[in-house]
């Protein structure tokens, strides 16, 4: 599917659209990655971002070729990642994939993503297949629902120029609860809390795996803002240097990504030039579907 794939990372530099089923279509192509020798895959990147590849975009694919060696009925459970460089847009990603150990009940699986001969990107992710156990699980906050909520477009009216939302086509639709951290920088409020209700903007086939790999890449979308908010400062708005550096990811239940999702995060501790984020995701029934821990690089430039 490379052609595929790369017509569709030509589509989203040119799409007009902001989003809706054409745009998630070239993200689902996106992370149709090409086999080209066993345990090896080939991927590809939209070349509208300047500087790097977002990195949501390399921990998807990522999971996508670990996931390709694995049996179907064994669900992915747990991710941990590292970001070593940044990824070049212009060329193509290979993902190695290292077998690491297929269990009766575990499957474990390292990837490592290479750009020009280095790393650029590690993955270790484990798989389990279905066993029944104890259950509990924290409640969802009180917050009103994202259908009442105004669209991204509609909270950035204002600022599009200098954030760059209406020239970017997202294949996820963001509705933030609070207000956005290019709000709050300027109001003066300084919570380390960040709510927005996601989705992915169309429909996803029934494929639990692209359902994951779709939250996964959404997962890096909003979570460092929960650090910024706390200092009033804002990427596009600020002299504001950042990174992800590694992200931990845990699937607790089965879920849809096209359907509502609010992804709860908060910011416990900013020290050394690094932040440290976590998220809970739940489903719009407030069931909780899946916790997030993120450490960004992050340098405010006077």
């Amino acid at each position: 599917m490379t052609e595929l794939a790369r017509d569709a990372a030509s589509a989203l530099d040119t799409a007009r659209e902001a989003g809706g089923q054409p745009v998630l279509d070239r993200l689902i192509a996106l992370l149709d990655l090409e086999k080209i020798e066993e345990n090896i895959f080939r991927g590809v990147s939209p070349a509208h971002s300047p500087v790097r590849v977002f990195g949501g975009q390399v921990a998807g694919q990522a999971l996508v070729a670990a996931g390709r060696t694995v049996p179907e009925e064994r669900k992915v459970h747990s991710l941990h990642a590292y970001f070593i460089r940044g990824g070049d847009p212009s060329v193509p990603i290979v993902y190695e994939v290292d077998r690491i150990r297929d269990g009766r009940s575990f499957t474990t699986r390292r990837v490592i993503a290479i750009q020009h001969g280095k790393a650029i990107f590690s993955l270790s992710a484990s798989f389990q297949k279905e066993e029944p156990g104890v259950e509990h699980a924290e409640a969802m906050p009180e917050v009103p629902g994202p259908e009442s909520l105004p669209t991204l477009a509609e909270r950035a009216e204002g600022y599009a120029d200098r954030l760059g939302i209406q020239v970017r086509p997202r294949p996820i639709d963001l509705r933030y609860v609070n207000d956005p951290p290019w709000v709050t920088r300027e109001s003066g409020e300084r919570e380390a809390r960040n709510q927005v209700w996601m989705r992915a903007d169309g429909r996803l086939p029934d494929q639990q795996l692209l359902h994951v790999c779709v939250l996964t890449y959404a997962s890096d979308m909003t979570l460092l803002d929960s650090v910024l908010a706390r200092h009033g400062v804002y990427w596009d708005l600020d002299k504001v240097l950042g990174a992800s550096l590694d992200h931990a990811l845990w699937f607790h239940r089965p879920f849809r990504a096209d359907e509502w999702f609010l992804y709860d995060c908060a910011s416990p501790s900013a020290s050394g030039a690094r932040g440290l984020a976590t998220g809970r995701f739940f489903a719009a029934d407030g069931t909780l579907i899946a916790t997030v821990v993120q450490e960004g690089l992050l340098r405010v430039l006077d």
